[in-house]
């Protein structure tokens, strides 16, 4: 991973795959916001949403950082490739891109309980003005139990397995990736606002045993666990993590 400049949406980005980035964080003087939905939306018509905010909050289209969207269920890794091909011409089309590279983070579940009826938008981030002692303030992009970049099922821990062993060697993968990002982005647990769990496996002990000693500090703010599936079939355990101390809900 890069840490690389996108002047324009007043951030860094840490250099990902096409579809996202690992993570954002706001250059100085300037913070990232989170807006979550009230309802979500299905997610082009999320993107008219984010557009009309940004708008009225005088950010253009280049603020926007980080998205989180909502799946009726897990794809096929194919059917997630498909997929990204249309989010990304989206991305392009609003002329997000750095140089070939996709700066905007990225988090893509499917809920357990009432899944929307079709990839929708949950969330998203943006950066605004701040005074120049802000703190730094950061969204790492979701991840799963795969042991590389690339989308291919063959290096997903333990695949098929979702028994308490298995599952505490996917959850200290998830969480060593997180602490590889964080570093990436200039931050540390200390500055976590925001731990997301994702899984539908939450077994008794996983957090004390392979979530907890790791995030430290961060873990005086809590951690949410959000009962759902990772966006691929067979990946079994996902978290994100943000820093920030401005959220909205729109």
């Amino acid at each position: 991973m890069q840490l690389l400049a996108n002047p324009k949406g007043n951030y860094h980005f840490l250099s990902g795959i096409d579809p996202y980035s690992c993570g954002v964080v706001a250059d100085a003087g300037h913070e990232v916001v989170h807006a979550t939905l009230r309802t979500p939306l299905p997610w082009r018509e999320g993107f008219e949403r984010i557009d009309a905010h940004l708008a009225a909050a005088a950010r253009g289209r280049h603020a926007l950082c980080a998205i989180q969207l909502r799946s009726p269920e897990p794809f096929t890794m194919a059917g997630f490739i498909e997929f990204n091909v249309g989010y990304c011409d989206l991305v392009k089309s609003w002329d997000l891109y750095v140089g070939d590279l996709n700066p905007v983070a990225r988090t893509n579940v499917a809920p357990e309980d009432f899944p929307p009826e079709a990839v929708s938008l949950h969330a998203f981030s943006y950066t605004v003005p701040a005074e120049p002692e802000a703190p730094r303030t950061f969204v790492v992009a979701g991840a799963g139990e795969l042991r590389a970049a690339a989308l291919d099922a063959d290096t997903i821990v333990r695949r098929g397995e979702v028994g308490p062993d298995a599952m505490r060697e996917k959850a200290r993968h998830v969480v060593a990736i997180m602490e590889e990002r964080l570093v990436g982005l200039g931050a540390g647990w200390d500055q976590v606002t925001t731990t997301d769990l994702y899984t539908v496996h939450l077994l008794e002990g996983l957090l004390e045993d392979a979530v907890l000693p790791t995030v430290g500090p961060a873990a005086r703010h809590g951690m949410i666990w959000i009962p759902s599936r990772p966006p691929i079939r067979e990946i079994e355990f996902e978290m994100d993590l943000r820093g920030v101390r401005t959220q909205i809900t729109l």
